[in-house]
């Protein structure tokens, strides 16, 4: 079960993000998680490209969480209603 919460920015790493993001079971939730985890995915891209240091292997990694986060991205896009037949049966479990 999932028990990480999407947070600000801030308070989280992009892998944090990144896990919420892809580990959130709420599909209601689900939107506002990828949008998180993909601007800190943004953040650090940007960082490692304007740093001097060789960090390969999480630019590498940072690549596959994109790749990963706008395929997840693109998969509820073309299910919205999805979306709205999970929150429907949560109603009718909670009646």
């Amino acid at each position: 079960m999932n028990t990480a919460v999407c947070r600000g920015l801030e308070t989280q790493s992009w892998k944090d993000l990144y896990q919420a993001a892809i580990c959130e079971p709420n599909l209601n939730k689900l939107p506002g998680c990828i949008d998180e985890a993909d601007a800190a995915l943004v953040i650090r891209a940007r960082e490692l490209y304007y740093a001097d240091s060789d960090e390969l292997e999480e630019k590498e990694s940072l690549d596959d969480a994109m790749c990963i986060i706008h395929a997840l991205r693109r998969s509820l896009k073309r299910r919205p209603s999805a979306i709205q037949s999970k929150s429907n049966l949560d109603c009718l479990r909670i009646a």
